[in-house]
């Protein structure tokens, strides 16, 4: 995928049904909270005519695309260089205390993983950088070339679910003492000759979990994701939505327990009645995680691994 149109949104016709009810006011409000190449959000900039959405994004590169594929909608569409944490400080500076919906299309997106220099991918031979905004932060480089055993193993065991993470990391810290790792390609190798060859056959591409660790603790996703998915159920009006889609089971799990921790009453057991401020403040819109059908993944292949969720505001608590 290489421009703006072939970038096909995940599970888009479902994106736009459980929006519906709360886009359908006078002029509502959404953020889109990885606006990324625009897809999600020129698809429901379209379905509601009346809709102003705000997009938010940590890559100036995929703000660039969005800029150019949203262009036609005019002034309905303000987007921000932002990680999208930052989502109460984004909107209190455009003048806005509440949004009707919100949407997070989670992970790597199919642009990052396409331009071979940000070094995403472990098919292709690039630099380790890996950082969503290449201005900010640790590469996946200074991640290999720092940090010790033990922050290695500790990265490869939670992010990864590597299962050989210790392993790996000893190999690694072996390696740059001899020279320092700046390309995939080498990594890769390491990897093949650490992994042991029956969990090679049988346990997917080597390079696969330890990629996705790295990639995590560089642009720190699972932080961001604890941070910002209660500030913006706080920002929704009763009645508006949010809607996540993740990619990994770690993101996936995070957006469970925040639902369902927000879904139950607060209630003490035993009390008759439900108390004022402790009620329940969202109402789940999926049973469980929805994944893509094998007809949407045949035609888009990212959508192999998505998992999405959605919840309705239905009370402050107190």
């Amino acid at each position: 995928m290489t421009g703006n149109d072939e970038h096909v949104p995940v599970l888009l016709d479902r994106v736009l049904e459980l929006l519906e009810p709360a886009l359908t006011g006078r002029e509502p409000v959404l953020v889109d909270a990885t606006v990324g190449l625009g897809g999600h959000a020129d698809a429901l900039l379209t379905a509601y005519p009346s809709l102003r959405l705000v997009g938010l994004d940590r890559d100036r590169e995929a703000l660039r695309g969005s800029g150019e594929r949203l262009a036609r909608h005019g002034d309905r569409v303000r987007l921000v260089h932002a990680v999208y944490d930052r989502m109460p400080d984004v909107l209190a500076e455009l003048g806005l205390s509440h949004v009707d919906a919100v949407l997070m299309d989670l992970g790597v997106s199919s642009m990052q993983l396409d331009r071979q220099e940000r070094g995403f991918a472990y098919a292709r031979d690039a630099p380790l950088d890996m950082r969503m905004d290449p201005a900010a932060g640790l590469t996946a480089a200074d991640v290999l070339n720092t940090y010790s055993v033990a922050d290695l193993t500790r990265v490869l065991r939670e992010y990864g679910e590597e299962r050989f993470a210790n392993r790996i990391a000893k190999a690694v810290v072996a390696e740059r003492e001899r020279e320092p790792f700046d390309r995939s390609e080498r990594l890769v190798r390491l990897l093949y000759d650490t992994v042991p060859a029956p969990s090679r056959r049988t346990g997917g591409h080597p390079a696969k979990r330890t990629f996705q660790a790295l990639r995590i603790e560089v642009n720190a996703e699972l932080d961001t994701l604890r941070a910002a998915l209660p500030a913006a159920i706080d920002l929704l009006t009763d009645g508006g939505r949010i809607l996540v889609e993740s990619y990994h089971s770690l993101e996936d799990r995070i957006v469970k327990r925040e639902f369902a921790r927000r879904a139950a009453s607060r209630t003490p057991q035993g009390l008759p009645v439900e108390l004022p401020g402790h009620g329940p403040e969202l109402r789940l819109l999926t049973r469980g995680a929805e994944k893509a059908s094998e007809e949407e993944i045949e035609r888009n292949p990212r959508a192999a691994s998505v998992r999405l969720r959605a919840a309705e505001k239905i009370g402050a608590a107190a």
